[in-house]
């Protein structure tokens, strides 16, 4: 393996993460910014509330999307280990 082919690797994982992890950001910001907006009209500033919609939402967004990421993490995996004989 050469120094190359760890950098590759370490490209691709970083690219993977960043791909699995956005959509569940995304929806983060989303429900954040909403709540906050609201918060601002009604003047309310407790922070429970704009934490406990936040939490719930991205747990909603990972039930939805455990299947891709399962497949995702599955089929990342299954080409990392079928491509150590070419790396070695």
């Amino acid at each position: 393996m050469t120094p190359q082919d760890a950098i590759e690797i370490g490209q691709q994982a970083l690219i993977q993460t960043l791909l699995m992890c956005s959509p569940l950001l995304a929806v983060g910001l989303v429900v954040g910014l909403v709540v906050g907006l609201l918060q601002a009209l009604t003047q309310i500033q407790e922070q429970t509330i704009a934490f406990v919609p936040k939490i719930i939402a991205m747990f909603a967004a990972l039930l939805v999307l455990l299947p891709w990421l399962i497949h995702t993490m599955v089929q990342y995996s299954d080409e990392l280990i079928t491509s150590i004989p070419e790396r070695l």
